[in-house]
C-alpha cells in the first residue's frame, strides 16, 4: 500500500511527539484538560502562521476543510474556536518557549557558518516594536493612548538564527537587556547606537567580550593614536582613544578603537566605536554591515508571520503566538537549510501556504 503525507504532516515530523509529550508533562498544560490536547493547539497555532490565518474562525474553519487529512497531523479533528480561545488563554506559553529552544539546536547542527575567516562567534543585539490596540490589550500600555510590546533579540550570525529571545513591555530599554545577558568570552558582539553604555562597555571589556558599535557625535574623547589607513578602502580615518568625560572613564577606562568609515551609497560617514585591536578596519566595517541581517530578520518575521495582528487578547495568548511564531520561522530557516534551491523566505512562505495539504 502507498502512504502519502501532506507537506505540513512532513513539516511536523521535525518536532518528536515524545519530546513534545515530555515539555507537556513539565508544564502540566494537560492538568485536568477534557480531550484538548496540547499537541492539537500548537498544529493549530502553527496552521495560523503558515496558512496566513487572521483570526480564530479561519484556524478552525481551514482545519475542518480538511477534515479528512487531519489524522496524519496527530489530530482527531479541529477544534472549535471557544476550546483554542480558552487554551490560549489560560494554558502556559512557556511551553512553547522550551520547544522553541529545543527546535533552535537541530536548526544549529545544519545552519552554514559565518561569511568570515576569524573563529570568534558572531552575534547581534536588537530589539523591535509590535505595535497593540490599547482598548484591546490594556495591559500592554506604552504611551498614553498606545499599547506595544517588545521583542528583543541575539542573533547568530552563523545561520542568522535567534539564539535568544526576550518579550517585555515596551517601555523596558533596550539596555536592560544587553546588561541581563550572561555572555562568553572571545564573543563579538554587534549593537546599534541605542545600546550607547559606558558600564556595558567597561563590563564587556574587562570580561574578554569584543563589540562593535556606532559612536555618538557628542562623545567626548582624547586620541591617543592615529593608525595607518589601508589603501583604495572606505575607510577615513583609525584613531586609538580615550574618553574624556569622568563618569565615562570611570565606567570604562580602557582605550577604545574610533572607526571613521565612507558609505558610499549613502555618501555620508559612520563612525564605529570597537574594543578590538587586533583586527583590520576594513574587518570592522563589514562587522558592523552584517548587523543589517537582524533587521531583515525582524521585517521577515513582521511581513511573513502572524505576529501583527493577534488571536487572542491576553498577555499569555499574545506570548503563545509570538513564541510560536517564532517557532514557524526556525521551521522556515530549517527548510532553507536542507533545501538545494536557494529559497527565498517569501517565496517559501507563498509555496507552503498554497501546499500545506498537498
Amino acid at each position: 500500500m502507498i502512504r502519502q503525507a501532506s507537506v505540513f504532516c512532513q513539516l511536523l515530523q521535525v518536532f518528536p511527539r515524545i519530546h513534545f509529550a515530555q515539555l507537556v508533562k513539565k508544564h502540566r498544560t494537560e492538568h485536568c484538560s477534557k480531550g484538548f490536547s496540547s499537541w492539537t493547539q500548537f498544529v493549530a497555532m502553527l496552521f495560523c502562521h503558515l496558512a496566513q490565518a487572521k483570526s480564530l474562525r479561519e484556524i478552525c474553519d481551514g482545519l475542518r476543510s480538511c477534515e479528512g487529512r487531519l489524522v496524519h497531523l496527530g489530530i482527531a479533528k479541529s477544534p472549535s474556536r471557544s476550546t483554542l480561545s480558552y487554551a490560549n488563554k489560560h494554558r502556559s506559553w512557556e511551553l512553547y518557549q522550551d520547544l522553541f529552544y529545543e527546535t533552535l539546536v537541530h536548526c544549529q547542527l545544519i545552519a552554514p557558518v559565518k561569511k568570515f575567516r576569524f573563529k570568534n562567534k558572531l552575534l547581534s543585539i536588537d530589539a523591535t516594536v509590535i505595535d497593540l490596540c490599547l482598548s484591546m490589550f490594556p495591559w500592554a500600555q506604552f504611551r498614553t493612548t498606545k499599547g506595544a510590546i517588545k521583542l528583543h533579540l541575539l542573533l547568530d550570525h552563523d545561520g542568522y538564527l535567534p539564539t535568544y529571545v526576550w518579550i517585555r513591555e515596551a517601555a523596558v530599554h533596550e539596555i536592560n537587556f544587553a546588561h541581563s545577558l550572561d555572555l562568553p568570552a572571545e564573543l563579538i558582539v554587534v549593537i546599534d547606537m541605542g545600546f550607547t553604555d559606558y558600564k556595558l562597555y567597561g563590563r564587556w571589556t574587562k570580561k574578554g567580550i569584543w563589540f562593535v558599535t556606532r559612536q555618538k557625535e557628542n562623545a567626548a574623547y582624547d586620541r591617543i593614536k592615529t593608525r595607518r589607513v589601508p589603501k583604495n578602502r572606505n575607510i577615513l580615518s583609525d584613531e586609538i582613544i580615550e574618553f574624556r568625560g569622568f563618569y565615562a572613564r570611570q565606567d570604562c577606562p580602557d582605550r577604545m578603537r574610533r572607526i571613521v568609515v565612507l558609505d558610499k551609497d549613502k555618501g555620508e560617514e559612520i563612525v564605529l566605536l570597537t574594543n578590538i585591536l587586533h583586527f583590520g578596519a576594513t574587518t570592522i566595517a563589514a562587522i558592523y554591515k552584517d548587523r543589517w541581517q537582524i533587521e531583515i530578520f525582524f521585517k521577515a518575521l513582521k511581513q511573513n508571520l502572524k505576529v501583527k495582528t493577534f488571536v487572542g487578547t491576553s498577555e499569555n495568548a499574545l506570548k503563545i503566538q509570538i513564541w510560536t511564531a517564532l517557532i514557524a520561522m526556525l521551521l522556515l530557516k530549517y527548510l532553507q537549510f536542507k533545501s538545494r534551491h536557494k529559497w527565498s523566505l517569501s517565496n517559501l512562505v507563498f509555496l507552503l501556504q498554497r501546499n500545506l495539504f498537498t
